[in-house]
């Protein structure tokens, strides 16, 4: 069954590298660039198919020279047998994983929010500290990342934050971070040195685009008003501060970074399209398995995710159990190895309940 389909895609990829060496192609960008799109994401399926082939050969041809009366043409072909067998498992193991269905939002960029949860200064601390371990994380993998918004609460805390990340894959690493992150430690305003436990909510959505959510100019209300905070005297002297309301949904958006009302207004719209497309795949996440809700959430910010112990130097991802040391440089950004175990950990359990769904079917 998996080599008719990987038969399938291998003359798809052939189909579509001749429909590019056309003249009409060539002639039309928009049609180049559908084409290597699709070409890109074939082609790691496409050199793993062939490079099983070409073990595949060598393998029938081992185990031919294995029935050679001459002993040590058999023993040379027993030691190749010993080594690509296993190459062969592997490589299909590998197939099987580049065969399981895309999220078609991985390649998105992100918006990301970060709201202080319950432990009051304490919290707006750590929100704050969880903004730059991502901001660090984008800088790390040389992804884009602007804060489109932050209340800041003068002492180096903040309320809330949203962050654009923007940078192939985005999604497909950040998707694993939304949910309830717990921090235990002592605050820096304890003086009875008790360890506290606070709290902030991180949300995770891809960046829609305005092909993927229409909004219609006469569901929203827009109100411009005076900004406040720590924008600076030139933010606050304009009425450049906006707040978009979706009257169906009741989601309400405010930005009031910029000193233009318009580029306020393109932010405020960016993420109330992200929150409307966010808020369609929750709805759709209820009925995923219970695997997807699990790992990468349905939506809800109630799911405590992840614990930072620093008297323990600890951090414990309760969804896969694990547990990791070096806070400080997991708080500077340095997140492959918790995100490669949560992406690993994810597409073993796909891969399983695809082959289950399979042997039932």
């Amino acid at each position: 069954m998996i080599d008719a389909k990987l038969i399938e895609i291998s003359q798809q990829y052939d189909s579509i590298q001749r429909e590019l060496s056309t003249p009409e192609a060539a002639a039309d960008p928009a049609t180049l660039k559908r084409l290597g799109k699709e070409l890109s994401q074939l082609e790691p399926v496409v050199e793993a198919w062939r490079e099983l082939l070409a073990v595949r050969k060598e393998l029938a041809e081992a185990r031919e020279l294995r029935e050679s009366p001459d002993e040590d043409m058999h023993d040379l072909a027993q030691e190749e047998l010993r080594r690509l067998e296993p190459l062969e498992t592997e490589l299909i193991e590998n197939l099987r994983v580049l065969l399981l269905p895309r999220d078609p939002n991985d390649e998105k960029n992100v918006i990301l929010e970060i709201r202080a949860g319950t432990g009051g200064e304490e919290a707006k601390l750590f929100a704050a500290e969880l903004l730059r371990m991502y901001l660090r994380y984008a800088e790390r993998h040389r992804m884009g990342a602007e804060v489109l918004n932050a209340d800041e609460n003068g002492i180096g805390g903040i309320g809330e934050a949203i962050v654009e990340v923007t940078g192939r894959g985005a999604y497909s690493r950040l998707k694993f971070e939304a949910g309830v992150h717990r921090v235990q430690r002592i605050p820096v305003t304890e003086s009875s040195g008790r360890i506290h436990t606070s709290t902030a909510t991180v949300a995770v959505m891809p960046e829609a685009e305005e092909v993927d959510v229409e909004i219609d100019e006469k569901d929203i209300r827009v109100d411009v008003y005076r900004s406040t905070g720590h924008g600076g005297q030139s933010v606050n002297t304009t009425d450049s501060a906006v707040r978009i309301t979706h009257i169906p949904s009741g989601i309400v958006v405010a930005i009031q970074d910029e000193k233009s009302q318009i580029k306020n207004k393109a932010k405020a719209m960016a993420i109330l399209r992200s929150r409307l497309l966010d808020k369609e795949r929750a709805k759709a996440a209820e009925a995923e398995s219970a695997l997807r809700r699990s790992m990468v959430g349905s939506g809800e910010r109630a799911e405590k995710v992840r614990t930072y112990n620093f008297p323990q130097d600890r951090l414990t991802d309760h969804r896969i159990s694990l547990d990791l040391h070096n806070l400080p440089g997991v708080m500077d950004g340095d997140l492959d190895r918790l995100i490669d175990q949560l992406s690993n950990t994810y597409q073993a359990e796909r891969l399983r309940t695809l082959v289950a769904e399979g042997s039932e079917a």
